[in-house]
């Protein structure tokens, strides 16, 4: 049976996981900035039309504003909320207010005030994960022996038709060594339809067979539908036991934790463009929507581990070296640390223009994706 959720809980779901993510991302630009003396003129959170605004101390404009699908930090010096930069301008500021300006600080700080932002929001997920880390512990298998070995095969199964049989223990895939029956799951599941060698030990041997990965479409309880790569093994059920961890273990496991899932968006982003998976996999902001309302009708844990993946794809979507996002600053920074000299006036308004239009594009293709379904 597929449940719906109330439209208010998809609202206050991605309010609740945009509006603080936003807020630690701009943060972590702001609080660099003012760590070395760059003057900051407005903090906003949103786009468009102010709704709420004050002016604090330092003469910095705080406003929340209407468009929630964002935030920016206006720093002394740029001409609009996207930082980008127009060199003519930067020329003709008098040398006496150079001093507190972005665009006059030096190129190393310049590169971490931009890096901030998304180094926090990988901030914030490493400490999620660590945090259940730490709350739950880690689950240890009684037997590890046992831990890989085939119990069974489903139905139709591409390892059974490969030669694999019941009590072979899974060793390697892709001459990568298997740990746990999650790390199986983890070189399977998104490589539907390619083929892969298993090593599997039997008796004393070992033996090396190609299996195909079958592709299942699943469809959970909220009726969102994936696709997802099987080759029908069924892994023996082994008791475990959880182990407390301490805080650099669960940082070190939430490090990892962080890069597999960075693997997994890139392998994805990569068959999105060579048409493995559809089109309609890409979210927006209506996506968004609604998956915070379904992980916040599941509860605290579910809507916070949620919150922790947002964040990570927003760090991971700000670093592309694409022009007007993180990403292409830090692109630019680097060109002028080779060249020892900005790119020039004329390649920078271009490039940030097509950047712009890039962005822009992007944000109304999946806008669309996401709202087509619901007029089938």
């Amino acid at each position: 049976m597929i449940e719906s959720v109330p439209w208010w809980m998809m609202i206050l779901g991605f309010l609740l996981v945009l509006g603080p993510l936003v807020t630690v991302h701009e943060l972590g630009h702001y609080l660099v900035g003012r760590w070395f003396g760059v003057k900051a003129e407005a903090f906003s959170i949103g786009f468009g039309k102010e709704l709420v605004g004050w002016d604090d101390k330092r003469g910095t404009r705080w406003r929340i504003s209407a468009l929630p699908l964002g935030g920016y930090v206006q720093f002394k010096g740029d001409m609009d909320p996207a930082s980008i930069p127009h060199p003519e301008e930067i020329a003709a500021m008098p040398p006496e207010e150079r001093g507190d300006s972005f665009h006059h600080k030096p190129l190393w700080q310049r590169a971490l005030i931009v890096a901030a932002g998304p180094v926090t929001n990988i901030a914030v997920a490493i400490l999620i994960f660590a945090g259940f880390a730490m709350v739950y512990g880690k689950a240890v298998p009684v037997d590890p022996g046992a831990e890989l070995e085939v119990a069974g095969f489903s139905e139709t199964s591409s390892a059974r038709a490969a030669g694999i049989e019941v009590g072979d223990r899974i060793v390697e895939i892709d001459g990568t060594r298997m740990v746990d029956f999650q790390d199986v799951r983890r070189s399977i599941a998104v490589y539907p339809g390619r083929e892969i060698e298993v090593t599997v030990e039997r008796g004393s041997e070992e033996i090396t067979v190609p299996v195909t990965i079958a592709s299942q479409e699943f469809v959970d309880r909220f009726g969102n539908r994936s696709k997802v790569g099987l080759i029908g093994v069924e892994g023996t059920q082994v008791e475990r036991e959880f182990q407390s961890v301490g805080p650099l273990e669960a940082l070190a496991t939430a490090g990892q934790q962080c890069v597999d899932i960075v693997d997994l968006m890139i392998t994805g982003i990569g068959q999105i463009i060579s048409g493995v998976r559809p089109l309609s996999e890409l979210g927006g902001p209506v996506k968004i929507a609604k998956f915070s309302g379904e992980q916040l009708s599941l509860g605290p844990d579910s809507f916070i581990f949620f919150i922790a993946l947002i964040s990570l794809n927003l760090a991971f979507i700000n670093l592309l070296p694409i022009p007007a996002l993180d990403g292409g600053h830090l692109a630019f920074y680097a060109i002028e640390a080779v060249r020892r000299k900005p790119v020039g006036p004329r390649g920078t308004e271009l490039a940030y223009r097509t950047g712009v239009a890039i962005v822009l594009a992007f944000m109304v293709f999946v806008t669309v994706n996401d709202v087509v379904p619901f007029f089938r």
